[in-house]
């Protein structure tokens, strides 16, 4: 039986990779790979917000059902920041090893380092119609980084769940534990709801 289709809105390797591990009954494919190579514009204020519009933006080129995440990391002693600047923390692109250096600068010398990753979902049909779907991971941020693995702040984010950092965690642990494992359940059981 062929899969079904799902176009994500990304350009993130690694975003498309974790999707996919997750949406193991899609054939999941980015929206490059259909075709569609804008960099849209993210102007919103949320999480939620930004994975609307990069969602609707490939849709509508497309026209057809479209996936986006927005995600990034929130630090309690930091008001929440970087959250939605998660990816260009330390500039406008800036790497992810900027990010974490810049973050960890910033929290030198603070005892709370109480953090949580979150993931918006939007996923939106061709006539417009949407679904929303968000999840939550918590943990702390370390002094320095542990392991290689992931991406982003990986390596300096350790998940309650876990017990140590997502950098040290293979694929299979973080994906069962992750935000947008938990955004992304919550998305396949709102868009199953919604197509019976």
């Amino acid at each position: 039986m062929k899969k079904r289709r799902l176009v994500v809105a990304t350009g993130n390797a690694h975003k498309l990779l974790e999707i996919s591990q997750i949406f193991t009954d899609f054939e999941v494919v980015s929206q490059k790979e259909m075709g569609f190579d804008e960099e849209v514009a993210e102007t919103g204020t949320t999480f939620a917000e930004n994975a609307l519009i990069k969602a609707r933006a490939a849709s509508k080129a497309l026209d057809c059902i479209a996936l986006a995440d927005d995600s990034g990391l929130c630090v309690e002693a930091l008001d929440g920041a970087p959250g939605i600047f998660s990816a260009r923390y330390s500039g406008s692109h800036g790497s992810d090893k900027a990010n974490r250096d810049k973050l960890l600068q910033e929290l030198s010398g603070i005892k709370n380092r109480r953090a949580y990753f979150n993931s918006a979902i939007a996923l939106v049909y061709p006539d417009g119609k949407y679904l929303l779907a968000e999840g939550r991971t918590y943990g702390e941020i370390l002094e320095e980084e542990q392991g290689e693995g992931g991406f982003g702040y990986d390596c300096i984010f350790k998940s309650e769940d876990l017990g140590k950092s997502f950098g040290l965690a293979t694929a299979e642990e973080k994906n069962a534990v992750s935000h947008r494992y938990r955004a992304l359940q919550e998305m396949l059981k709102k868009w199953r709801a919604c197509e019976e």
